[in-house]
């Protein structure tokens, strides 16, 4: 008898925690109360494993581009690609909420509080890169200063030649317990999953998704254009494979990340997917998902662009098109830096709304169903991992489309 694979098992998770959550609907307490923690308990695991995974497979990818020269030629492309989808991706959103109008309808409450985390501005989040004590970088989990070490780190080994071979050979083995023990974790990725949606439905129930449904369409409609507009046009040109099946390649990741809204938590998964399913070789991967799961946010980015219109709309205010460009530059280089977990989207847009002088609170009237929408947002950044890396592996030579071909 055939093994059920991993992503039917999610799949069954999660519709099995759809249902919960309807049933659950007039008691959610009893969802949060006995459901929720083995939810948490599971994303506890996860999260335990995301810096000594990103740490060691980074040094590991950066010394296994043999050479300097090529870790920065590899990182330059990388970024460059992350920042440019992350502009479309916002210039997608903007467009479609001047299209539909969102939020043109609907009336403001009368009440309206709610407090954001103050967000770091630009300047501050680029010079911060570079960590001044990188371990506390490493204990306090700060992903942008982990990477510039392990990139530094990576780059120190391959400087001293043989000499670093030790090291090397340290992390190498390191990340290979890592992978180790993820893949165990992954076992109950099912069960998890159940335990993470059941409460979300039952607390966002229809009559709190009704007044909003526009917008979550609007996000959905955004979110799944880009895949298929740009992520399939990428792939198609660039690595010269069919978009189907980059996406059945990449479905245990987006489904994953669907379910728990966290890049850095699925970014495992999202491993797994590229290299045994894409073709990425693991030099690659290594490199180019971890620094994605803290810098690649187009899901976020449209998010961030149709909210804005959104908040604008229910307020009467009017955005002008150099407004709208402020939003997009601002939503590019704020996606530097922001965490991958579920609800960073957040201080991400509250620095947007700032930029333009729209105001905060009408964050409020979204918080109700964010986390409905940082499903799918947190999805398309995922999505777009895998994309780059693809891309990248073809244009240094080391995708291997048989894997492809052969699924």
């Amino acid at each position: 008898m055939k093994k059920m694979q991993l992503t039917t098992k999610i799949f069954i998770g999660l519709a099995l925690g759809i249902l919960a959550g309807i049933i659950f609907q007039s008691n959610p307490e009893i969802a949060n109360s006995y459901i929720k923690p083995f939810g948490t308990l599971f994303l506890n695991l996860i999260k335990l494993s995301i810096v000594p995974l990103v740490f060691s497979s980074l040094v590991v990818g950066a010394c296994s581009m043999d050479d300097v020269r090529k870790l920065g030629r590899i990182g330059g492309k990388t970024v460059a690609f992350y920042m440019l989808t992350t502009a479309f991706a916002v210039t997608i959103g903007l467009i479609l909420a001047n299209i539909s109008n969102v939020g043109g309808d609907f009336s403001i409450p009368a009440d309206l509080e709610f407090e954001i985390t103050a967000a770091p501005s630009v300047i501050e989040t680029l010079l911060n890169i570079i960590p001044s004590n990188p371990l506390k970088a490493l204990v306090e989990g700060k992903m942008l200063q982990i990477i510039a070490f392990a990139l530094i780190i990576g780059a120190g080994i391959i400087g001293i030649g043989e000499k670093g071979k030790v090291l090397f050979n340290f992390f190498d083995a390191f990340a290979e317990v890592m992978y180790k023990i993820i893949g165990k974790i992954m076992e109950f990725a099912p069960i998890g999953v159940f335990a993470l949606i059941t409460p979300v439905v039952a607390e966002n129930g229809p009559a709190v998704l009704l007044p909003l449904l526009k917008l979550i369409i609007a996000v959905y409609i955004g979110c799944a254009l880009h895949a298929l507009l740009t992520y399939s046009s990428l792939v198609s040109i660039f690595a010269k494979i069919s978009p189907l099946k980059f996406f059945k390649g990449a479905a245990p990741a987006m489904m994953f990340s669907y379910s728990t809204a966290s890049s850095s938590g699925t970014l495992p998964i999202t491993m797994k997917s590229v290299e045994e399913n894409l073709g990425v070789s693991k030099s690659i991967s290594s490199f180019v998902l971890p620094l994605g799961a803290t810098i690649n946010m187009d899901g976020t980015a449209i998010y961030q662009g149709i909210c804005a219109i959104f908040i604008a709309n229910i307020y009467g205010l009017d955005l002008s098109i150099s407004a709208q460009l402020t939003i997009i530059l601002t939503a590019t280089l704020a996606s530097i830096g922001t965490a991958g977990v579920p609800g960073a989207g957040m201080i991400m847009l509250g620095m947007v709304l700032q930029s333009v002088g729209l105001p905060i609170e009408g964050v409020a009237l979204i918080a109700g169903v964010d986390r409905i929408l940082d499903m799918m947002r947190t999805m398309i950044n995922v999505t777009g991992d895998a994309a780059c890396s693809v891309v990248i592996a073809s244009s240094e030579g080391e995708l291997n489309k048989e894997v492809v071909t052969s699924k």
